[in-house]
């Protein structure tokens, strides 16, 4: 007598989807490592003051060599640092937050607008507390453009910017179908966090590693919220009860 028996098909599109689950997860983390393992060695080379030639090169190819109180370029250009370094301050960042947080809840993605509000209030968090932890003296090298009542590690306009703006562009662009416009809202995210910290050195109240220390650790952060979307997306909490793709 002859044994048939049926054959069982493999779950081969399950375990696809979950092995690119397990790629992007680990992909995210590995890229936040790197991310914070090059914040390391900044911090390094900052505090131990072996990255001091560089922040004075560029701070002083910022200014007039005739009268270092003169940024370089016309007057228009120092007023216009001014007003883009504002956008990095506490006041415009929380209402831009909350600004973001009310759209996301308008259509109805609640889990993410509530990962917005601890996304900022988190960095926020983190920004403040690394400067009090390493109190790095300002530049005394130019006179500042703007006032400052802090500590210079790392920059928190740079960080916070990185943190904010990266976070919300990423987490809008999920709630958008169109690639183009996807893009375009991150490419003004990654546009306003690099205008924001170069703006600090401009202005002579950061040097140029408080501002490369504050995109990591900002980059970073941004990167572990929009990995934290990404995983509601998965479980079924990013929109209004719609299974994910």
């Amino acid at each position: 007598m002859a044994w048939t028996s049926a054959r069982i098909p493999e779950p081969r599109g399950f375990l696809a989807r979950l092995g690119r689950y397990e790629f992007v997860l680990l992909g995210s983390l590995c890229a936040i490592a790197a991310i914070l393992l090059l914040f390391g060695l900044v911090t390094e080379e900052a505090l131990e003051g072996d990255a001091s030639a560089f922040d004075r090169d560029i701070l002083l190819a910022l200014r007039n060599p005739a009268d270092l109180a003169d940024p370089i370029g016309p007057a228009w250009l120092e007023r216009a640092a001014s007003d883009i370094t504002a956008l990095g301050g506490v006041p415009v960042l929380a209402l831009v937050t909350l600004v973001a947080a009310g759209f996301l809840l308008i259509i109805r993605r609640q889990a993410i607008a509530l990962l917005v509000l601890l996304s900022a209030a988190g960095g926020t968090a983190v920004s403040f507390g690394l400067k009090l932890f390493f109190a790095r003296v300002r530049p005394d090298l130019v006179p500042h453009q703007v006032d400052v009542f802090t500590s210079s590690f790392p920059s928190s306009h740079a960080m916070m910017s990185a943190m904010i703006y990266l976070t919300l562009g990423a987490l809008l662009a999920r709630v958008q179908k169109q690639r183009r416009i996807k893009a375009y809202i991150m490419m003004v995210s990654v546009l306003l966090a690099v205008l924001i910290g170069a703006s600090r050195v401009y202005l002579g109240v950061h040097w140029p590693t408080d501002v490369l220390a504050g995109w990591m650790v900002g980059s970073a952060w941004a990167m572990l919220c929009g990995t934290a979307a990404w995983w509601l997306h998965r479980r079924g909490h990013d929109a209004d009860g719609q299974a994910p793709d």
